[in-house]
């Protein structure tokens, strides 16, 4: 162990712990094992298994639960009021709403893990948490779409940074053996959001009351925020401003403008415009460009970087790297593009109607996401599960091709079945390939990169499925109803409300157009499973360590009790 001193960024730890990187990271990827820790070690380990954990590590859990759910609620809710709030505020740029917070959240995630070594957990979860409601109130009191999407900007960022640190807290203070558990737990809370998010939604939009969406995170967030002052009281690096602040990752601003650029040309590409304009091209470009200049710096200028290329060698970590970005992508495909343009669109259902129309995928979710880290933490493996959760995605993708817009409730509601135990299973389980090769020590860097890759996913998730969309929209909406709005998709899509009302023929055309551009979504997602399923192969199953870093990141209260355990061993010593 080193003092908390050394820990003050991620690129320090990297380096502190080189030796005992390299080692476990060689030894993984030569055998697929871990060395064993001692049982002495394992009995002995405050954080192992064995040991009870004071009341405040459970109060502390609760605190993180609760401000995951309200993160995991915004993401899975806002999806049925994007028609409402399309129509309300006349203007086309829905998918923004999603993709500005997407891209904050990911943007500012690898800050984040910096930020919490290099000034603690407590004081940057606080941060995010007033953030976080800062922009649910921006965003509710929105006079016009720029500006809500400027508040969505700012939730992200909040939002983004309360995933994230809720991870990094779980990996303090439990270790990797035993994880699997309370991952499966926050994996269901995502999913309990997940459920009650689109009908609660869906109900605002239905009494024309969206912005209470927004607002409804401000008491909320007030609790959340007072459990987490009261109770997180773990350990912080004590080094000066100064030092901190040179250890910030300042090469993140590039990152933030060329993925800009990037959504930019994919949303404007074969809606706004043509592919081949250059107002497309340009921005494709300078966004590619952008992200190659931010993976130069980070790889040889940056002192402290955010991506963790020592990490990314080992081929078991960049397989759960790269699988967690695929399931993201097909998971917020699904939130968002199934309520709205299948059940909303094709099936004319109301917002509310929607959202519970979501249940069977959602009430799924929760379940398997225990029962898979349940069973890593019983059997110390966790390969297999991310198979079996890949196989039956795939399928549930390659049935969903199968809808259209007269389909019987049979097709529509058991499909996504399959779909939220893979996504419910992959939640728990995707952390362990990422975590289990490297030390302790570096596993919050590695997770706050887990973080920023897994909100990448959810932006190309939602600007893909916002381009595909829309692109297939303009092909094959019937010419008089595409008129009305230019014969753009994504005009169209604001329009949504208004197809109950179309006469006939043109409703039933319209509802067709919906459900087959939605049907190409599914087409897109059924190949990255595909390939999500096939990559998973490629892991191993490695060892899960026993213990935390308990010295530089573990709770006060843990260490007080420490001490007083050795003083009444000394009391009891023969003089």
């Amino acid at each position: 162990m080193t003092s908390a001193a050394s820990l003050d960024s991620p690129t320090s730890i990297a380096n502190e712990h080189l030796p005992v990187a390299s080692s476990r990271l060689s030894q993984t990827a030569s055998t697929g094992q871990n060395s064993p820790t001692s049982t002495d070690d394992q009995a002995n380990s405050p954080s192992s298994p064995k040991a009870k954990k004071p009341l405040a590590f459970w109060m502390v859990f609760v605190a993180l639960c609760f401000s995951l759910f309200l993160s995991a609620l915004d993401v899975t809710s806002v999806s049925t009021i994007l028609p409402d709030m399309a129509h309300d505020f006349k203007s086309a740029d829905y998918s923004w709403i999603g993709s500005a917070y997407a891209l904050t959240s990911t943007a500012l995630i690898p800050w984040t893990g910096g930020l919490a070594n290099i000034f603690g957990r407590r004081p940057v979860l606080v941060a995010a948490l007033l953030i976080f409601a800062l922009g649910s109130a921006l965003t509710g009191g929105a006079q016009s779409m720029a500006m809500a999407i400027a508040g969505r900007s700012v939730q992200g960022i909040g939002g983004g940074a309360i995933l994230t640190m809720s991870e990094i807290i779980v990996i303090d203070l439990v270790p990797l053996a035993e994880r699997g558990a309370y991952m499966g737990i926050l994996g269901a809370v995502w999913a309990i959001a997940s459920v009650a998010g689109p009908p609660i939604g869906g109900g605002l939009a239905t009494a024309g009351a969206w912005r209470w969406l927004f607002y409804l995170n401000l008491p909320f967030t007030g609790l959340a925020l007072a459990l987490v002052v009261v109770f997180l009281n773990i350990k912080a690096p004590q080094t000066t401003l100064k030092e901190k602040l040179e250890r910030m990752d300042y090469a993140n601003v590039v990152f933030v403008a060329g993925a800009t650029a990037l959504i930019l040309g994919l949303t404007w590409g074969g809606s706004a415009y043509a592919w081949s304009s250059y107002h497309v091209l340009v921005p494709l470009i300078l966004g590619i460009v952008g992200l190659g200049v931010f993976l130069a710096l980070e790889r040889s200028v940056v002192k402290y970087p955010t991506v963790p290329f020592e990490i990314l060698t080992h081929p078991t970590a960049l397989v759960g790297y790269v699988t967690c970005f695929l399931h993201s992508v097909a998971v917020l495909a699904v939130i968002y593009f199934y309520p709205t343009s299948y059940f909303q669109a094709a099936k004319t259902a109301s917002p509310i109607r929607a959202g519970i129309d979501l249940f069977p995928l959602c009430f799924t979710i929760a379940p398997f996401a225990i029962l898979t880290g349940a069973s890593v933490t019983v059997l110390g493996k966790y390969k297999a599960q991310n198979v079996v959760a890949w196989c039956l995605i795939v399928i549930g993708f390659g049935l969903m091709t199968l809808l259209k817009w007269d389909s019987k409730t049979g097709m529509w509601a058991g499909f996504p079945i399959l779909l939220g135990i893979g996504f419910g299973a992959l939640y728990a389980g995707l952390n362990f390939p990422v975590l289990a090769p490297i030390p302790v020590q570096q596993q919050p860097l590695a997770m706050a990169f887990f973080g920023f890759i897994r909100s990448l996913g959810q932006v190309f998730g939602i600007t893909v499925g916002s381009t595909i969309l829309q692109n297939q929209l303009a092909k094959k909406l019937p010419r008089e109803f595409a008129s009305q709005f230019g014969g753009r998709g994504d005009a169209a899509f604001a329009a949504i409300p208004l197809i109950k009302g179309l006469p006939e023929p043109i409703r039933t055309s319209v509802k067709a157009a919906f459900a087959d551009s939605t049907r190409t979504i599914w087409w897109f997602c059924l190949g990255i499973t595909c390939a999500g399923l096939v990559i998973s192969l490629f892991m191993n199953d490695i060892a899960l360590a026993t213990e935390t870093d308990e010295e530089n990141w573990g709770l006060k209260e843990r260490e007080k009790e420490a001490k007083e355990g050795k003083a009444e061993e000394g009391e009891m010593l023969p003089a």
